[in-house]
């Protein structure tokens, strides 16, 4: 069976960095992936997005703060996060980037900012 494994979350200051991994078993290496969040009390919403030529694109909330990188070999994709502020709390998800190709959602990670 598919699945999505992500890790890294936790607590972290506001100006703080957390580095989130994700893990997908199945086709890797030929979909785009991308991290998702749910914030409290709103929609999942598309963070980050790496293409399989490793091109990205980012939510303007977290450009030029988040950079999302992929290890096809180990089919892991990761985000850095820094400069953290609490609107970045949330669950954090991956997943194939095309909704039409999502696999079944994992667990996700929680990322809570605060002081």
């Amino acid at each position: 069976q598919v699945q999505i494994v992500e890790s890294g979350g936790g607590l972290a200051q506001p100006g703080g960095s957390l580095r989130l991994s994700c893990i997908a078993s199945g086709g890797f290496a030929v979909y785009d992936m991308a991290w998702y969040r749910q914030r409290p009390g709103k929609q999942r919403e598309l963070v980050a997005r790496i293409g399989t030529e490793e091109t990205t694109n980012y939510a303007d909330s977290v450009k030029g703060r988040f950079t999302i990188s992929r290890v096809n070999a180990k089919r892991q994709v990761y985000l850095q996060m820094n400069s953290l502020n609490p609107e970045d709390t949330a669950v954090y998800f991956c997943n194939r980037a095309s909704e039409s190709r999502w696999l079944n959602w994992g667990q996700g990670t929680q990322v809570t900012v605060s002081s």
